[in-house]
């Protein structure tokens, strides 16, 4: 059994850039990747700003190396995955015992809803093929096949938590000896239906979305694909490691289908679990990536919940989401990466639009960019609808 679980490497795609290192390049400028739509085809067109990955299925398809008609969530998926493993230091992945465990939401829903425009107008037009990928599982064996990983392939869909709960499971088949190595993370793609559905919820801005701000109004949506590489401690003393996920929870408030309890229980089990695991006092955390959609329920209900566990001394904290959007299934993957990158390069991500303080909480976030820090440990939030919260916490050591 690994005593220890390590962060080999990471990549990301997503609305402020095609790999990690254009990412980090957005947040360094204050680049914030929301816009008016581009390539999603939607009558809100001019309604809600969205994050997109600003690249067409073709130029997708052509950085995966997969057919165009492939879903877009499966594109993202392996264009991050790919990356992670290549910053990994890695070799031919044939040559160990892989695991690939991916998030998302919803799943090939890109290429269904493309089917059913031609269909509904004529049930003898809409191409079959285009169905083929629906369901949430499909999307990673699509990943697994490419990258030739055999060994483990599982697939976890719990809305907005989905990429955290992927590397916790990774986690535990490295701990087990089940593989040696897994890619773990999410990946989700902007579709008709998620747009509508959060706009049923009347939880969108119109504007570009303004996280942990007394004047939020909403989330805007965003897409992408995010993911590190967990390897065993054998493996880790071969390479050099960015960081260690040394602590994890998951909790359920089972308050709501579509809301967090208004006192923050998931939200705070979930950090205290993931403390308790790390062995970890809450002064020791050097920074919070939080989950911060900017909705008026969450952020005040996150916010509640980490005044309970780090009061009267705050770590640095931000929305990365200012500036990503809110990528559901991928969030926890996206931000998985940048928060271990946060522990290697000591970085501290900026709240994009931040600008008056909540009345509920005695904390303001991180509004500027800043490196070098000396951030031993961080933390991820990630808290999904149906009240099933994860946090991570990423040490140095």
């Amino acid at each position: 059994m690994s005593e220890k679980v390590w962060i080999a490497g990471g990549g990301v795609i997503s609305g402020i850039g095609l790999n990690l290192r254009e990412c980090l390049q957005a947040f360094r400028e204050m680049k914030p990747g929301m816009g008016a739509m581009k390539y999603l085809s939607s009558v809100h067109r001019n309604t809600f700003p969205v994050a997109e990955v600003k690249a067409d299925n073709d130029m997708l398809a052509d950085m995966a190396g997969l057919p165009e008609n492939i879903s877009r969530t499966a594109l993202l998926s392996l264009i991050a995955a790919r990356e992670a493993w290549q910053s990994s230091g890695l070799d031919d992945i044939s040559r160990y015992r892989v695991g690939l465990v991916s998030g998302n939401t919803v799943g090939g829903m890109d290429k269904t809803e493309d089917f059913f425009a031609e269909y509904l107008a004529d049930n003898r037009k809409g191409r079959l093929h285009q169905v083929m990928h629906h369901e949430c599982g499909s999307i990673t064996e699509i990943v697994a096949d490419a990258l030739g990983i055999r060994h483990h392939v599982s697939t976890i869909s719990t809305a907005c938590s989905s990429g955290a709960n992927a590397l916790m499971y990774g986690y535990r088949l490295i701990r087990n000896n089940i593989v040696d190595v897994v890619i773990a993370g999410g990946t989700d793609a902007l579709t008709r239906f998620t747009l509508n559905g959060f706009n049923t919820l009347m939880i969108l801005d119109q504007q570009p979305c303004r996280p942990f701000d007394e004047t939020r109004t909403g989330l805007n949506l965003g897409e992408g694909a995010g993911y590190v590489v967990l390897v065993s401690d054998s493996l880790a003393a071969q390479l050099q490691p960015w960081c260690r996920l040394s602590g994890f929870a998951n909790a359920n408030d089972a308050y709501h289908q579509t809301a967090s309890s208004p006192d923050g229980t998931g939200n705070y089990l979930a950090m205290k679990g993931a403390l308790d695991m790390s062995g970890l006092q809450p002064q020791q955390i050097g920074y919070i990536n939080l989950h911060g959609t900017g909705t008026g329920n969450n952020d005040v209900s996150e916010g509640i919940a980490i005044n309970r566990i780090f009061a009267p001394h705050f770590p640095a904290m931000s929305s990365t989401k200012s500036f990503t959007g809110h990528t559901l299934g991928a969030s926890g993957g996206i931000e998985a990466v940048l928060s271990a990158v946060s522990v290697k390069e000591g970085i501290i991500y900026p709240n994009a639009r931040f600008e008056h303080q909540m009345k509920e909480l005695p904390f303001t976030p991180a509004t500027a960019w800043s490196e070098g820090n000396d951030l031993r440990h961080v933390m991820s939030n990630s808290f999904g609808f149906g009240g099933n919260c994860s946090s991570l916490v990423f040490s140095s050591f």
